[in-house]
């Protein structure tokens, strides 16, 4: 389909090219380390799906290459979050083998541009969800167990001027993911009133809640399972689903320790290597 989508440079091409063109621009990023210039400067006002298809083109990059779809994640899906992004409206991304990291190990900070910390529920599910139409019920049966999660978000845009075409090309300013070891069962907490503290270097820099995700972390997984659905996709078994931050993020760097305790689920840290570590 040839639609030229026009932005500040006039028209850029046919819908496919236009893609492969920006595909290609961020995973040049994602080689080089240099961050890229806003999308949406060149692609004003273009539909949301466009950055959609996007986002796939790669994840297939990736895969080609070896990598493997592990999960995934809703991003933008807490006010704090949507106010510090300037958005309106949750996102989702892809988490792929490569971005999981074992908590307490050194993390390689020279993998991330511009790092953001959020703590989070992770879930791992034990059943498969198809939307359209899944229901909060059908959401919970499906999970097997739920861990505490610190999630490592980035930009491959400058300086995170970032509007919602800029993140969702962007895999949803995916990075990585660090999950707890102790795993609990969803009938054993109420995630909507869990309270979490976020603490870097041992200082307390926020608290939250998990009503502060949709209401409910468990909204936020039905969200994800009947947007992904209609295109195709099924949220599989074993896979994790990050269904978003608690608080607002917070800058991190190289040698930083980050921990995340919340209440009925647990805690989990994350430690960035030195760069004399890297």
């Amino acid at each position: 389909m040839s639609t030229g989508t026009r932005g500040s440079t006039g028209s850029i091409g046919t819908t496919e090219g236009i893609e492969a063109l920006f595909a290609d621009r961020l995973l040049q990023v994602h080689r080089d380390g240099r961050p890229t210039a806003p999308l949406s400067d060149e692609l004003a006002d273009a539909p949301l799906d466009l950055a959609y298809r996007i986002q796939q083109r790669q994840v297939a990059a990736w895969q080609a290459a070896g990598d493997v779809v592990k999960g995934h994640k809703v991003g933008l899906s807490s006010r704090a979050m949507q106010q510090q992004m300037g958005v309106s409206q949750p996102d989702f991304g892809h988490l792929t083998a490569s971005m999981f990291h074992l908590e307490h190990q050194p993390i390689p900070a020279g993998r991330y541009l511009q790092p953001r910390i959020e703590p989070e529920v992770a879930f791992v599910l034990g059943a498969p969800l198809t939307g359209p139409g899944v229901t909060v019920a059908e959401a919970a049966r499906a999970v097997e167990y739920v861990l505490p999660a610190l999630e490592i978000v980035d930009s491959r845009i400058e300086e995170w001027r970032i509007g919602i075409f800029d993140t969702v090309a962007d895999n949803a300013s995916s990075g990585g993911v660090v999950l707890g070891s102790r795993p609990v069962r969803l009938p054993d907490v109420d995630l909507r009133l869990a309270g979490c503290t976020l603490h870097v270097n041992g200082d307390l820099v926020a608290t939250g809640a998990g009503g502060a995700v949709l209401g409910s972390p468990l909204s936020a997984l039905v969200w994800l399972a009947n947007t992904v659905g209609p295109l195709g996709v099924t949220l599989e078994p074993g896979h994790v689903v990050l269904p978003g931050s608690m608080t607002r993020a917070f800058p991190i760097a190289p040698g930083d320790t980050v921990t995340t305790r919340i209440a009925g689920v647990g805690d989990v840290t994350a430690v960035l290597a030195r760069e004399e570590q890297a």
